[in-house]
């Protein structure tokens, strides 16, 4: 449920569904007779021109891009319901394929004719819900077994982790033990996060590409410290690696890179198919490592669809598209096409790096081996802010996010550019330039600020449209004068 605001005017108005309806429609009823399609569709279609360009989108990490021919098979398929699995055999067929690459794309262990566990979600964020159920759950039966509480489950993750993490903690009441970020770095310490971890601790949660900065946390020493604190201790605390942006990345181009389901407490891992899976928004996955790690007790069985279909999922219906579209852009690229796109994104975030740094003017926060994203903080503030740059990008088209670091690093402000498969090495070259504009126009909108104050008092609202105007006019005519 997205919670949003409202324009107070209570009627939609549209000047080409005028031709159909001469009368305003109301904003939050239905009406009492039907309207003609065509003007239906003008009328949606003239408030969505009033979106953002997803293309120019760079804050989110969600696929804008797919090619013709899958847009096609999308749409040949959206009206299958995904859980009829007895009328749609072969949509289920190809989920299971899907299911069975991911897993020995991730390393699972699994013999040659074995099948890999797994299930398609909407996204990472039902993904984890369903780990950390399993995880709970297991957790819970072990405890019974030994007659002791099992009443005050705790998880251990980073106070960077995404917010499905907080989430799954408060609605299936689970205790949230966080380990905090610290100046300059920026991702969970497997040593801080290795201590907080007690016999109430259901799993640890590694990172694999955060949200902040993209960066890789490292998973395989966190493997290693859990494995002696579990000789030590007699427990056997599991890891849950949450690979939403880098599931799809890193086995193609950092493959020797240890995050998966080689390192022996890694028992689940979630990817995002609408990532850097290459799918448009609507598809996860969730893998474990052997069917013990997926308790039989959250797995339903129903019938009422023409045969009997295990299910383990937080919703039912939903459409099938996605699952189609993952498996298509699976055999379509095969490793060769992921390796490519991956190292062209890469590529890319270079460059735009390279561009930033060379303005003088910015840290860059993010590092070279993580997600291709550049997250960069302005050296200086005392003028203008990132928030500021993040909003007057917006008049060139750019969605480039703003926001603050966690808890106890608030004071750190960092702006934030997503590099996906669409965004190319022209575009990185021109958010250079606009972000060079951005920056020579902000201190002279600063000075236009300090400059409406007359003897200690401020202008008049009329006064003050009328100046800011002024200084524009005044600075497009001085730019334009200096064009050849």
């Amino acid at each position: 449920m997205v919670l949003s605001k409202t324009s107070s005017d209570d009627s939609v108005h549209s000047t080409f569904a005028s031709r159909y309806v001469r009368t305003s429609l109301p904003r939050f009823e239905m009406l009492e007779k039907s309207i003609p399609k065509e003007a239906a569709y003008q009328m949606i279609n003239d408030e969505l021109m009033l979106d953002g360009n997803p293309r120019l989108n760079l804050a989110s990490f969600v696929t804008t891009w797919m090619e013709p021919e899958c847009d096609k098979l999308m749409m040949a398929s959206i009206n299958k319901n995904y859980v009829d699995m007895d009328e749609y055999p072969v949509t289920t067929e190809l989920q299971n394929r899907c299911v069975n690459m991911i897993a020995r794309l991730f390393n699972a262990p699994l013999k040659e004719e074995e099948i890999g566990i797994g299930v398609g979600t909407v996204g990472s964020s039902e993904a984890i819900m369903l780990a950390g159920l399993a995880f709970k759950r297991n957790w819970q039966n072990k405890r019974k077994a030994e007659g002791k509480p099992y009443d005050k489950p705790n998880i251990v993750t980073g106070a960077n982790v995404q917010v499905c993490w907080e989430k799954f903690a408060n609605y299936f009441e689970v205790e949230l033990k966080q380990v905090k970020l610290s100046e300059g770095y920026y991702v969970t310490d497997p040593i801080k996060a290795v201590e907080m971890v007690d016999d109430n601790t259901i799993c640890v949660a590694a990172i694999l590409g955060s949200t902040l900065n993209g960066e890789f946390e490292d998973v395989k020493l966190l493997n290693d410290l859990l494995i002696e604190k579990n000789k030590q201790t007699g427990w056997d605390t599991p890891i849950h690696v949450d690979a939403a942006s880098g599931g799809f990345i890193a086995p193609f181009i950092y493959p020797e890179l240890e995050w998966d389901f080689r390192l022996p407490l890694v028992k689940s891992i979630n990817v995002s198919g609408h990532k850097y899976g290459l799918v448009y928004a609507g598809i996860g996955w969730v893998i474990w490592r052997t069917k013990q790690d997926l308790p039989q007790q959250l797995i339903f069985h129903i019938n009422y669809l023409g045969a009997d279909q295990p299910t383990f999922t937080l919703n039912f219906s939903k459409g099938s598209s996605q699952v189609i579209a993952q498996y298509y852009q699976l055999i379509r690229l095969g490793y060769e096409g992921y390796r490519n796109v991956m190292e062209n994104c890469r590529e890319n975030a270079i460059v735009l790096r390279k561009g930033l740094e060379k303005t003088g003017r910015f840290n860059i926060i993010s590092k070279d081996e993580g997600i291709p994203l550049v997250a960069f903080s302005l050296k200086d503030n005392s003028l203008h802010n990132e928030f500021e740059v993040s909003e007057t990008l917006r008049r060139f088209g750019w969605i480039v996010p703003a926001y603050t670091m966690p808890a106890d690093l608030q004071h750190v402000t960092v702006l934030r550019v997503v590099i996906r498969e669409d965004f190319s090495r022209t575009l990185a070259d021109r958010l250079v330039s606009d972000i060079v504009k951005v920056l020579h126009e902000l201190p002279n909108a600063k000075k236009v600020e300090n400059n409406l104050m007359i003897n200690n008092e401020k202008k008049t609202e009329i006064e003050v449209q009328r100046a800011i105007a002024e200084f524009w006019k005044k600075y497009v005519l001085a730019r334009k004068a200096s064009v050849c």
